[in-house]
C-alpha cells in the first residue's frame, strides 16, 4: 500500500471516528432528556434500549478504527488478524477499520 494510500486512509479514519464521537456526544445529551413522568413508560424504556444499542454499536466502531490507526502507526494496516494475509483493497476501501479478509470474515458468520 503506498504512502499516499496510507495518508487518504488516515485522514478516512480520522473524519470517521469524529463523526462518531460527535453522534455519541449527541446521544449522550438525548439521552438524558426522556421524561420520566409520561405516561407510557414502555416506550421510554423501548426508546432507552434502542440508544443503548446505538451507543453500544458506535463504540464498537471506534474500537475498531482506533485500532486501525495503531496498525497505520505500527505498519501492519492491511493484514488480517486471523490469517496474516492482505486485506484485498476494494474491502478496505469499502471498510478501512476492516479486521479480517474476506475468507475469516465469512468463517466468523
Amino acid at each position: 500500500m503506498t504512502e499516499t494510500t496510507h495518508a487518504n486512509r488516515r485522514a478516512q479514519l480520522t473524519a470517521e471516528r469524529e463523526r462518531l464521537n460527535d453522534e455519541l456526544t449527541t446521544l449522550g445529551i438525548d439521552r438524558n432528556s426522556y421524561d420520566e413522568g409520561f405516561a407510557d413508560s414502555g416506550q421510554v424504556t423501548a426508546e432507552r434500549g434502542e440508544v443503548d444499542a446505538l451507543v453500544g454499536s458506535l463504540r464498537e466502531t471506534l474500537v475498531d478504527i482506533d485500532a486501525a490507526l495503531d496498525k497505520l502507526d505500527a505498519g501492519t494496516y492491511g493484514q488480517c488478524e486471523s490469517c496474516g494475509q492482505d486485506i484485498a483493497e476494494a474491502r478496505l476501501e469499502a471498510m478501512p477499520a476492516a479486521r479480517l479478509c474476506m475468507a475469516c470474515a465469512s468463517k466468523r458468520r
